[in-house]
């Protein structure tokens, strides 16, 4: 075997074994051994290899008094961090993500205007107080933007709610932090993250659909894979049309399920400002029980409407197992209480089954963060030499 084949093993095997932490958590030597398929020798040498690139740990294993040696337990380093950038109209969201998913840090902070300058100028001067005096080791920087990235360079070609066009927000953002970094659709690496973490995780045939500040986006996973498009813009459910003639949405369409259905209508309706959105599941709870308020129970029920003509053409076009709904229409979901796919066709809605997003406001900031862990998990001691 040559040394160029003896290497490529070596990383091959370090790839593995750092996703199985990643993906499920601490593992004993033994039970990495039996589910990635090395021998004792081979996985122990990829376990020191790893904890030399202080990418993991592995405690002292304990003599319990049974036969044969006992384990140590290999855990990820929880110093080793990626950042995530989630800029949207109203504010700027940055994070501390730990690999494994693990949220340590995240703040939001409202933002004057969308200007591009603004928006770097914030992420960077909050990504150096995060640090400051913090022992961490950053790995890199992910951002979720709301618009089309072309993720070879990371140009945002359109983010209409930002009022962004071609910026190179890679490159500015590399330049003011000074670390390496990444860019892509915001849903897209919100579903990214419920897929590996959340209530998408071991779904194969997955539709996911998210609302927020800057409208409604979505993805898709067949067969286990990402659904990208030709240019890698797929996904898009927020500009599926559910109301002919209506509304002008940002795209130049009419009657765009974002135009019709938006976050901004429903915060307003129950009282809300924009930084409460993560409590308007448990305020439309508390206003349609009991003595319902009328105006707001007929306003979700024909935002619900809409919302089940975008799913029902989702379920009949892809026929997934599962739809995940995120941000404002699980909210929106689960306060009206319709039945989203009872009119797709009978035949593809059977065993579909609707759930909300399991990870919450993080899953922003997870998903950002999986563009570093992507880069490192593939090829984890080359990644580190290139830091």
């Amino acid at each position: 075997m040559t040394s160029q084949t003896t290497d490529h093993l070596r990383r091959r095997n370090l790839s593995r074994v750092l996703t199985v932490l990643h993906e499920e958590g601490a593992r004993s030597r033994a039970e990495l051994t039996r589910e990635v398929g090395l021998s004792r020798s081979t996985m122990a040498g990829v376990v020191a290899d790893l904890v030399k690139l202080g990418l993991v740990t592995e405690s002292t294993p304990t003599h319990t008094g049974g036969a044969g040696r006992p384990s140590g337990v290999v855990r990820l380093a929880g110093d080793v961090v990626a950042v995530a950038v989630n800029p949207e109209v109203d504010a700027v969201h940055v994070g501390l993500v730990g690999l494994g998913g693990r949220v340590i840090k995240h703040v939001r902070i409202e933002i004057p205007d969308t200007e591009v300058a603004t928006i770097v100028g914030l992420a960077a001067a909050t990504v150096r107080g995060m640090l400051a005096g913090d022992p961490m080791r950053v790995l890199g920087l992910g951002l979720a933007i709301p618009g089309q990235v072309r993720t070879r360079d990371g140009v945002v070609r359109q983010a209409t709610h930002l009022g962004w066009s071609e910026v190179p927000i890679v490159a500015e953002v590399a330049k003011a932090t000074g670390l390496r970094s990444w860019a892509a659709n915001a849903a897209t690496l919100a579903m990214r993250a419920e897929s590996r973490f959340g209530a998408g995780k071991g779904v194969a045939d997955l539709v996911y659909l998210i609302g927020g500040a800057s409208g409604v986006g979505g993805g898709a996973v067949m067969g286990g894979r990402l659904l990208t498009g030709a240019a890698g813009y797929a996904g898009e459910f927020g500009h599926t049309v559910v109301r002919p003639g209506g509304a002008r949405c940002h795209c130049g369409a009419a009657g765009c399920l974002e135009a019709e259905v938006d976050q901004a209508t429903l915060l307003a309706a129950a009282g809300l400002d924009a930084a409460d959105a993560a409590r308007l599941g448990e305020r439309l709870t508390q206003r349609l029980g009991g003595d319902p308020d009328l105006a707001l129970a007929a306003l979700v029920a024909e935002l619900a409407g809409l919302l089940a003509i975008a799913v029902r053409n989702a379920v009949n076009v892809f026929n997934p197992q599962a739809i995940v709904l995120s941000g404002f229409l699980a909210a929106l979901h689960d306060a009206a209480r319709v039945d989203l796919v009872g009119d797709a066709v009978a035949s593809i809605r059977e065993g579909v089954a609707v759930r909300d997003a399991a990870l919450g406001e993080e899953q922003l900031m997870i998903g950002a963060a999986e563009l570093v862990w992507a880069e490192l998990l593939a090829d984890p001691a080359g990644f580190l030499a290139g830091a």
